[in-house]
């Protein structure tokens, strides 16, 4: 059977992916890039229709393929842009641009390719990329998710009355279609009109620009706090409780758990001192076992099932779900959904890879013979 892989050909997803390919036996992915994707479309009319498992792949980490969908969104100054590495432009207008392509060049495409499988379908992975959406799915199926607000403004002032409100002291205010932590704010929210307001993120302000930075900052004046609320709610967000995360040796935790064909496989837990656990913004990985010990009865399964229930929403081949206990060790929420959430450089289960995993079980759904 041959793979076809949409992806940014110098990632090391690619390799990762034909490196598996290669230890199942299998020939290498037919590999598209996302710019020619954007840019020559026909390339993709050009391969040919029989029978293939088609992987997309994430589209980050590639400027020249943010500028053309920064572009499709209607960015006006895309085509002479200047790259700044870590600028975070526009990311509700490049997801406009990632929707665009979908409905103009993916879809008209594979309606044409029917004997193409699609191992993530394209509107799951447009819905994992919509925070409001999966949070409400979520929600209204019984699934244990923070609580969040249903209405946002759109400027900081309004936002933290309502936070007051509702008796928020912590919240997080997150793009709703960000990833990788990029643009969430966390947010400290004092209980009287005025108070003090502070914000912990990865955005640094550069005038007149915000950029990602592998460091936390930390701002605490209104006029900081003030602008960094209003760029992340201008791009549209989701806004949740931060609820208060349970402590594994001392360090807060959470864990991405990868779902493969509707069971969880892969587990990481993710610690640091503070609440944003991601490891590329100062976290580490935390021991599994010694988080199973420290759980309350029945948690951790508990916590298992519930990652069931959530692939089974979903025909994707793989969803990467992060999760978080809170601090009593029993109570668990699912805090997102993430499309592209199966890269774990080096993790093993049984003799396999993530990707290996993914490969044996699609041969194994699609019922095709793995090489012997």
């Amino acid at each position: 059977m041959r793979f076809i892989l949409i992806a940014n050909p110098k990632n090391r997803r690619v390799t990762l992916f034909t490196e598996a390919l290669r230890e199942a036996g299998l020939d290498a992915p037919e590999v598209v890039s996302w710019l020619e994707v954007l840019r020559t479309p026909e390339k993709l009319e050009e391969l040919s229709s029989a029978p293939a498992l088609l992987r997309i792949d994430s589209f980050g980490e590639d400027f020249e393929v943010e500028r053309e969908l920064l572009a499709r969104g209607g960015f006006e100054s895309a085509a002479t842009y200047e790259e700044r590495r870590g600028e975070v432009i526009a990311p509700a207008v490049a997801h406009r641009g990632f929707q665009r392509v979908m409905t103009e060049v993916l879809r008209p495409l594979l309606a044409k390719r029917p004997k193409w499988i699609q191992l993530n379908p394209l509107p799951e992975i447009d819905e994992f990329f919509d925070k409001r959406l999966t949070s409400r799915r979520f929600r209204d199926a019984g699934i244990p998710i923070p609580e969040f607000l249903d209405e946002v403004p759109t400027r900081a002032a309004p936002l933290l009355a309502a936070a007051r409100a509702m008796g928020w002291k912590q919240i997080f205010v997150k793009p709703a279609m960000g990833s990788s932590a990029s643009g969430v704010l966390l947010v400290s929210v004092s209980a009287r009109d005025g108070g003090p307001v502070e914000i912990r993120t990865s955005l640094e302000w550069d005038a007149p620009r915000w950029f990602n930075n592998l460091k936390l900052s930390h701002y605490r004046t209104a006029e900081d706090t003030t602008r960094a609320l209003d760029f992340i709610l201008a791009q549209g967000a989701q806004v949740e409780r931060a609820i208060p995360k349970g402590k594994l040796d001392d360090a807060f935790f959470d864990c991405r758990v990868l779902c493969i064909a509707g069971e969880p496989r892969f587990i990481v837990v993710r610690q640091n001192k503070h609440a944003i656990t991601n490891l590329h913004l100062g976290g580490w990985r935390g021991d599994v076992d010694a988080l199973k010990a420290a759980l309350a009865p029945g948690a951790w399964d508990s916590m298992l099932a519930t990652c069931r229930r959530v692939a089974a929403f979903y025909r994707s081949l793989h969803l990467g779900l992060d999760v978080m206990f809170e601090a009593d060790m029993e109570r668990h929420r699912v805090i997102e959904a993430n499309a592209f959430g199966d890269l774990f450089p080096g993790a093993l289960l049984d003799g396999r890879s993530v990707y290996r995993w993914e490969i044996d079980e699609a041969l194994r759904l699609f019922r095709v013979p793995t090489p012997t």
